[in-house]
């Protein structure tokens, strides 16, 4: 598939997308699982997650738990599970995504496939603490008047001196109040989690997916 034939067909999907949400704010992400209308699954865990838990950039302890939210197909909480050797808990609105994340585990026949619990699951009623949080294409998921209750929810998640991983995709050049995907920028995070964090990663990855190169930002907050 060229990356032209590509782009139109992510295209096609968000109007789909949106469209569902529109129609019932809780149950289209369901529907848009069941209708395979998820222009945000790349298909495998992003490279930049990848490369930031190989670097040993994060000063993580050797044992402890992560936490995915909006986990899709699971692809990310396999990749914390497998090179930190964390608990990970991955959870999704959506039963047909959590189902679909399941199989997927369970195809890869990876060791740490065990350590991987998957949950259908509201995130402003999970409860912490963890050493790790990792957020793609969540906080662009949510209608930005959600954004304060993410990161009041983010503080009481995240262990003093764990982290919070954002990876910030798609960057959109739109109106604030079109979506999902909304409209996010650095600042947007900074005005969401308040006080209390410092962020210790602010970069363009070097290794984005090919469809994601330009369009993402890798921000890491460690809680004080």
């Amino acid at each position: 598939m060229s990356d032209i034939t590509e782009k139109i067909l992510s295209q096609s999907s968000q109007v789909q997308l949106r469209q569902l949400i529109k129609e019932d704010p809780v149950d289209g992400w369901d529907k848009a699982w069941q209708n395979e209308v998820t222009p945000w699954d790349a298909g495998e865990a992003q490279p930049p997650l990848r490369s930031l838990l190989a670097s040993g950039l994060l000063d993580l302890p050797e044992t402890g738990k992560a936490f995915v939210p909006g986990c899709g197909r699971g692809y990310d909480a396999l990749t914390i599970a497998s090179l930190l050797g964390y608990e990970t808990l991955a959870t999704d609105i959506s039963p047909a995504a959590v189902e679909a994340a399941k199989k997927f585990v369970a195809s890869m026949n990876n060791p740490a496939s065990s350590k991987v619990r998957l949950e259908v699951k509201d995130f402003f009623v999970e409860q912490g603490p963890y050493d790790l949080v990792y957020d793609y294409t969540f906080f662009v998921a949510l209608p930005p008047s959600q954004r304060g209750d993410w990161g009041r929810q983010m503080t009481a998640l995240v262990k003093p001196g764990g982290y919070l991983v954002t990876l910030l995709f798609p960057i959109l050049d739109q109106p604030q109040d079109v979506g999902p995907p909304f409209r996010a920028r650095h600042e947007d995070y900074v005005q969401a989690l308040g006080s209390g964090w410092q962020k210790v990663v602010d970069e363009v990855p070097k290794d984005s997916l090919p469809t994601h190169q330009g369009i993402e930002r890798l921000l890491v907050w460690k809680l004080l």
